[in-house]
């Protein structure tokens, strides 16, 4: 599956010392075995644990052509840090990701291979369809999981199985048309961004992925969160 186009990955970092430096070995492999050309933008929001220094390290193992560190003063929330992230990208397409080993980069290919062989504008991981699941959650987090995904589904018909997913191939065109319309910040930013884009005609390719929990670190979702992407679907469902 070789490819003239470079991909651009973002990578949000909040305290992920402890993740970074593995999985940008893993998307180094495999876009190396694809030989696909690529690009890391890691945007960190000042972590207190040195993930900046891993970074600089990784920049001059594997160049800092290919190794991008943006840096930012805090925690300014997901969705500006997707924005900020974007301005620095080259790539024809951007693929959007977590830092903490929860969305395994083996996927890419089969998200590329979607996208050259049906064109489509948005491909996104999806843990319920098919083949899809988690690993690692306990009962709540499925619960919560699960019943973020009923909610939307109901309120807003959105003809993604996983709205809530985090894990997406997008045309840098798209998500730069898309993005200047999307108002939410935080977690609700994923939601959001799927909901303006099927609004505006974009067409979006799933692939079942199997999402594992975090092996080190804290989870960065909490009430707070939770509380924000009940608003931004309400929001949603009474402006769109």
């Amino acid at each position: 599956m070789p490819s003239k186009e470079r991909y651009s990955v973002l990578l949000p970092t909040y305290n992920e010392r402890d993740n970074i430096a593995i999985v940008v070995w893993l998307l180094v492999k495999t876009f190396t075995s694809s030989d696909v050309d690529y690009e890391i933008v890691i945007i960190d929001d000042n972590s207190q644990d040195n993930t900046q220094g891993v970074v600089r390290q990784l920049q001059q193992l594997y160049g800092d052509d290919r190794i991008i560190l943006k840096c930012r003063p805090g925690k300014l929330g997901l969705g500006t840090a997707y924005v900020h992230g974007l301005r620095h990208a080259r790539g024809e397409y951007v693929i959007i990701m977590d830092a903490d080993l929860s969305h395994h980069p083996k996927y890419i290919p089969d998200f590329i291979r979607l996208q050259q062989q049906t064109g489509c504008d948005i491909v996104t991981g999806t843990r319920y369809k098919a083949q899809g699941g988690v690993c690692g959650w306990n009962f709540k987090r499925k619960l919560v999981s699960r019943g973020a995904n009923f909610l939307a589904q109901t309120l807003l018909n959105p003809g993604v199985s996983d709205l809530t997913g985090s894990f997406r191939l997008y045309k840098k065109n798209v998500l730069e048309k898309v993005i200047a319309s999307v108002n939410s910040k935080g977690y609700a930013f994923q939601m959001e961004i799927i909901v303006r884009a099927r609004a505006q005609g974009y067409s979006v390719g799933e692939v079942p992925i199997v999402f594992v929990d975090r092996l080190y670190g804290v989870s960065k979702l909490g009430g707070a969160e939770i509380t924000q992407y009940i608003k931004g679907l309400l929001w949603l469902f009474f402006t769109t």
